[in-house]
C-alpha cells in the first residue's frame, strides 16, 4: 500500500513539472534568448525568448504558398467607376501604328482608361512619329504624348539647344515633359566625368521655360529606398534583388537615397513656377508622413500612384486619410502597361475589401486592403486633377 502511494505521488509530481514548462521548452533542440534578441537563423520563436527550428525541410521564399482560409467578401472591379486618365503610360511601340493604337484602343476600353497620357520620353523624330500615328488613328482624343529631355553632355551652350528642342516639341502637340527617368541623379555624367545631379544649375533654364510654356514636369527620381540598402534578410524586397540583380544600387558606387531625394526636393523649391509630378508617390509610400511633408512644402508639386500600390493597400486607414486630405494633388498612374494589372488598383482605390493579393509576389508577399475612397475623391485621382494641371489635353467628354 506504501509502495502504490508513493507511486502516485511520483507520477502526480512528474506531470506536474511537465505541465509547469513552458510549452516550447520541452524540445532539446529549443534555444533560449535574451528579451529583446531575435531567433538565431533557421528558428522563429514559439513562445516568448524560446527559438526553434522546425522540425520537417524548411521551403524555399519561392515555394512557401500558403492558402489563406479567410473568407470574406469579394468585390472584383474589372473596370474603373469613373473614366481615367493613365498619367504614367509606357505604351511604348503601341502608338506608333494603326495596329498597335486599335490594340490598346481595346485594352483600355474594357478597364474605362478614357486617355494614356505616354511618359516613354520622346523628342523629335521619335516624337513625330508617335503624334502623326496618333492624330490618323481613332485615338486622337485618347492618347497624348510628353516631350523627353536629352541630357547629354550638359554644360555650355547645352541649354540653348535643350530649349530649343523643348518648344519644338511642344509646338508639335507634346502636352508636358517627361517621364525623366531615374538615371538623372543616378548614372548620367557631364561632359567633366562628374554627376550630373538633379538639381544641377545648368538644369535651370528647361525648368524655367516649362513654366513659361505652362506645362508639367514629369520626374522619376531614384527607387525604392530598399534598393539601396545591403542585400540581407532583412531587406523587404530582398526576392526583387535576387531576381533583378541590377535593381540594386551599391552604396559605393551610387549616391544615397536620401542624397537623391534631397537634390529633387532642391529642384521643387527653387522652381515654385513650374509644376512638378514626382512619380511613384516619390517613393514615399511607404512614409506617408514624408510625403505629405513634401506636398506641403511645396504647392506647385503633385504625384502619382504607379507601381506602388503594394504600399498604399497594407496601410488602408493611412492610405484613405492620406488621399482624402491630399485629393487635389495625387493622380492616377500604372507605369507598366499590363492590362490585367489595372483592376487590382480599381479595388484598393474602390472597395473595403480585405486581406488580398498584389499582382507580383516579387514586390510584396504582403496582401492588400481597399481604401474605399469616396466619389469625390476618386473623380480627382482618376482624371481631374491631371486636367487640372496639363491644359493640352482635350476637356470635351469628361463627366
Amino acid at each position: 500500500m506504501r509502495h502504490f502511494v508513493f507511486l502516485a505521488i511520483t507520477s502526480i509530481a512528474a506531470a506536474t513539472t511537465v505541465c509547469a514548462q513552458p510549452p516550447g521548452a520541452q524540445n532539446s533542440g529549443d534555444i533560449r534568448i535574451e528579451a529583446g534578441q531575435e531567433c538565431p537563423a533557421g528558428t522563429t520563436e514559439i513562445r516568448p525568448r524560446i527559438c526553434r527550428a522546425p522540425q520537417t525541410p524548411a521551403p524555399s521564399i519561392l515555394d512557401y504558398r500558403p492558402r489563406s482560409t479567410l473568407v470574406t467578401a469579394e468585390h472584383l472591379v474589372p473596370k474603373a467607376k469613373f473614366p481615367a486618365i493613365d498619367y504614367h503610360g509606357h505604351p511604348q511601340d503601341l502608338i506608333f501604328s494603326a495596329e498597335g493604337l486599335a490594340q490598346l484602343k481595346t485594352a483600355l476600353d474594357a478597364l474605362n482608361v478614357r486617355m494614356m497620357i505616354s511618359a516613354d520620353d520622346l523628342s523629335g523624330a521619335q516624337l513625330l512619329k508617335a503624334l502623326d500615328a496618333i492624330k490618323a488613328s481613332p485615338m486622337k482624343d485618347r492618347v497624348r504624348v510628353l516631350a523627353g529631355i536629352d541630357f547629354s553632355n550638359v554644360g555650355p551652350g547645352w541649354a540653348e539647344k535643350a530649349v530649343k528642342q523643348l518648344d519644338a516639341d511642344i509646338a508639335a502637340g507634346a502636352v508636358g515633359v517627361g517621364e525623366l527617368p531615374k538615371f538623372l541623379g543616378l548614372r548620367y555624367k557631364k561632359p567633366d566625368g562628374s554627376r550630373l545631379r538633379i538639381d544641377d544649375r545648368d538644369l535651370d533654364p528647361v525648368w524655367d521655360e516649362a513654366a513659361k510654356l505652362g506645362i508639367p514636369v514629369f520626374i522619376h527620381t531614384a527607387d525604392p529606398e530598399q534598393f539601396f540598402e545591403p542585400i540581407d534578410l532583412s531587406n523587404e524586397r530582398w526576392l526583387e534583388l535576387s531576381l533583378f540583380p541590377g535593381r540594386r544600387y551599391p552604396q559605393d558606387q551610387f549616391p544615397s537615397f536620401d542624397e537623391l531625394i534631397k537634390e529633387r526636393d532642391n529642384l521643387f523649391k527653387r522652381h515654385p513656377k513650374t509644376t512638378f509630378v514626382t512619380a511613384h508617390m516619390g517613393w514615399q509610400a511607404n512614409d506617408l508622413g514624408k510625403l505629405g511633408k513634401l506636398l506641403d512644402e511645396n504647392p506647385n508639386v503633385y504625384t502619382e500612384v504607379g507601381a506602388v500600390l503594394y504600399d498604399i493597400g497594407r496601410q488602408p486607414r493611412a492610405a484613405h486619410d492620406f488621399f482624402v486630405k491630399y485629393q487635389d494633388r495625387i493622380m492616377f498612374g500604372k507605369d507598366s502597361f499590363q492590362p490585367e494589372e489595372y483592376p487590382y488598383y480599381w479595388r484598393v482605390f474602390e472597395t473595403r475589401d480585405e486581406y488580398f493579393d498584389y499582382y507580383r509576389h516579387y514586390h510584396a508577399f504582403w496582401k492588400l486592403y481597399g481604401i474605399d475612397l469616396p466619389d469625390n475623391v476618386l473623380k480627382k485621382v482618376y482624371y481631374q486633377n491631371a486636367l487640372n494641371i496639363t491644359k493640352r489635353i482635350p476637356r470635351a467628354g469628361w463627366q
